[in-house]
């Protein structure tokens, strides 16, 4: 399976340049006190890491990896890990630049850091969880538009129960969610992953190439 995180990883090399001018934007912009420096970086190589898959479609490297031992269950494990591996890479080196920038200008706010890029964090787990059985099942191209379609439907529902639905939610509920947000999104995080996984192995394990 390091082989399969490898192949991912390597593929995407030839972008390093790509994202380093990115991020160097970004961090330019971040300089008068803008937060997109937090979200961007992370976001883009997301976003890359899902060209793994038009390659892999492109090469016709799904009929090869089969023939594996283990091939399809190992695919799978592999493009959640190098995604996860790749996320936090980036988490790491947005950090630094923070820190370095919030150092030169003298308005260094470590909590405010860690918080947006936990949102970051939380919000590329979602997608990759949403995105990931969708792009299996369906293919790259198919796979964004069922994600797009399932994001704005979704965002509209929830617009439309949050002004039209009372949830009953007492003191003590919101007092108790409020006190532990943190564990509650890391253990929601976790959940995600590893129900986006087995849904994404089971479809990979029964796909035909």
């Amino acid at each position: 399976m390091k082989g399969l995180i490898k192949k991912d990883l390597f593929m995407l090399m030839g972008n390093w340049k790509y994202i380093l001018i990115c991020i160097c934007i970004f961090g330019f912009i971040s300089l008068d006190g803008s937060q997109m420096f937090y979200f961007i970086p992370v976001f883009i190589c997301t976003m890359l890491f899902i060209s793994t898959f038009s390659y892999d479609e492109y090469n016709k490297w799904d009929i090869y990896a089969c023939t594996l031992p283990k091939g399809r269950l190992q695919v799978v494990r592999a493009k959640y890990l190098a995604n996860l591996l790749l996320v936090g890479i980036a988490i790491v080196v947005t950090y630094a630049i923070a820190f370095i920038i919030g150092t030169i200008q003298n308005n260094l706010d470590i909590s405010k850091i860690n918080e947006l890029l936990f949102g970051c964090l939380f919000a590329v787990i979602l997608l990759q969880s949403v995105m990931y059985p969708l792009i299996f099942k369906f293919g790259v191209e198919k796979g964004r538009i069922g994600l797009f379609v399932g994001v704005f439907g979704g965002g509209l529902l929830l617009g439309w129960l949050m002004n039209n639905v009372s949830l009953p939610f007492s003191n003590g509920i919101i007092m108790f969610l409020t006190n532990h947000l943190i564990p509650i999104l890391i253990l929601t995080m976790i959940v995600m992953l590893i129900i986006s996984y087995q849904i994404s192995k089971h479809i990979y394990l029964k796909k035909e190439f």
